[in-house]
């Protein structure tokens, strides 16, 4: 039984039939697929995946043989930054802008973006709007994480100051539908900028500020397995964290 391709067709409100007749295959391919765990042609997948606002090695993540997913993994590397200094302005601002299914931001402050970026918080507004689902998940200013985080890298209470400094920022977006923000306990080895396909993921290094880390610049490609490994990273504490204005607890991304 393929439970995530199960549960991708009714997240959208659909039955297998629908689905079928969206991408043009027999019905019955659409339940075997499910109840057989069958993997469809290559040129399929895709489109389903389409379909369902889903990435293909979700649906199917023993699609492809493992040498080939090594390889293909290993492509979804773009580039590396020495510093997050270093990753231009553009490429912050384009991968924001050109977010057509999901945002999501997990850091402890990240402050750096809307302060660097005075469209920020109206962008997410207008993209939420638009249908595009926004997660920003904060670090909790009284957890142990924070604090631990701020003695390593030697800020002390600095850490606590900047999730307060951005609070004001994001407050701005309270009872917008499509949006959340919330608190997570986290101990955090990656701060990640997910934009649809492409994700910016900055290294946590001990002892060194977060804008003088490494950053990775990640492009999804069908098969890959290092995007999904971020992706899943980020949904498990959005799973788990608590929303800001009305304490109730995050959901898995549909």
């Amino acid at each position: 039984m393929n439970e995530r391709l199960r549960s991708a067709i009714h997240a959208q409100g659909m039955t297998p039939a629908q689905l079928a007749q969206t991408i043009g295959v027999d019905p019955k391919s659409v339940e075997r697929w499910i109840t057989k765990g069958r993997n469809p042609y290559a040129k399929t997948r895709a489109a389903v995946a389409l379909a369902l606002q889903q990435s293909e090695n979700y649906l199917w993540p023993d699609a492809l043989p493992e040498q080939k997913a090594k390889l293909v993994s290993e492509s979804e590397l773009v580039h590396t930054y020495a510093k997050r200094n270093d990753v231009p302005a553009e490429l912050w601002s384009r991968i924001f802008r050109q977010a057509t299914r999901h945002i999501g931001v997990l850091a402890y402050a990240g402050l750096f973006l809307p302060e660097g970026d005075a469209g920020l918080v109206p962008l997410l507004k207008a993209k939420a709007a638009e249908g595009v689902k926004v997660s920003i998940l904060l670090g909790d200013p009284k957890s142990t994480a924070v604090e631990l985080r701020g003695e390593e890298e030697g800020v002390g209470k600095g850490m606590q100051r900047r999730i307060e400094a951005v609070l004001p920022f994001y407050q701005q977006l309270e009872g917008t539908p499509g949006i959340w923000v919330g608190f997570h306990d986290t101990t955090l080895y990656n701060s990640i900028y997910w934009c649809d396909s492409e994700m910016l993921v900055n290294t946590h290094v001990l002892g060194c500020y977060a804008s003088h880390a490494p950053v990775m610049h990640l492009k999804e490609l069908p098969g890959g397995g290092m995007f999904r490994t971020f992706t899943e990273c980020f949904e498990r504490v959005l799973a788990n964290s608590v929303n800001i204005w009305t304490g109730q607890q995050g959901t898995m991304r549909p």
